[in-house]
């Protein structure tokens, strides 16, 4: 598979399952080198609506000219290996941005400025304009080790604090923080019980940890967690 077919064609950073691949391999080197990195989920809001309102041109526009902006904030690149951040076209409008070697409150300096630059920045082509709303995004950050010890975690933390920055008004930033657990009934055959036992011993990791994954799976199937209209 030819490299060209790793990256999206609109912003040049690296599709999803090819950033994936690249963030498996990350955190494997920062495991092994006792390294941090960050992860940046960021996503435009009301971006259904803008489609809507100024077709796939506008919206295609919007989102070459945020893509524009994180490359110009962060220097971030598509070509995994590199010094410096890569960056990802996670979905539709969602990004996402690795930094190695950055603390979470570093990044989040950084992301500000990327949420400032995108809000004050108009939407032209050919000298017209052609989004005339002001476009926002809203960020979810986590990092590792502090939040969490898989990708699966950090990702989960990432992509939870971005739900909350919508849920919280959005355009705006929100560091991946602690849920309180809460309690409820469920039943599980004594088969999978004794499944996810035998799972999480092998791989070495709390059969909470591994429900509450199954779940977020199960939320973003039915795609639960997202909330623009």
């Amino acid at each position: 598979m030819s490299e060209e077919s790793h990256l999206d064609p609109l912003t040049g950073f690296l599709r999803r399952i090819a950033f994936e691949d690249f963030f498996e391999l990350a955190m494997e080197e920062a495991i092994k080198e006792n390294k941090t990195f960050t992860l940046a989920f960021l996503d435009i809001d009301n971006f259904l609506r803008i489609n809507e309102e100024y077709g796939h041109i506008g919206g295609d526009l919007v989102l070459e000219t945020l893509g524009n902006i994180i490359k110009e904030t962060t220097g971030a690149e598509a070509v995994p290996g590199r010094f410096g951040a890569v960056a990802g076209r996670y979905g539709g409008d969602e990004f996402a941005i690795f930094f190695p070697d950055v603390e979470r409150e570093q990044t989040f300096l950084t992301m500000e400025r990327i949420r400032e630059e995108i809000e004050g920045t108009g939407i032209y082509q050919d000298d017209q304009t052609v989004v005339e709303d002001q476009i926002t995004i809203s960020c979810g950050i986590a990092s590792y080790p502090i939040d969490g010890s898989t990708t699966n975690e950090i990702i989960r933390k990432a992509d939870q604090a971005l739900y909350k920055a919508k849920k919280s008004g959005r355009n705006n930033i929100m560091l991946a923080y602690e849920e309180r657990m809460v309690p409820k009934t469920a039943h599980f055959t004594m088969t999978q019980l004794e499944r996810l036992s035998q799972l999480a011993e092998e791989q070495g990791i709390g059969e909470a940890v591994l429900l509450r994954e199954a779940l977020d799976d199960l939320l973003s199937k039915y795609v639960v967690t997202k909330i623009e209209n």
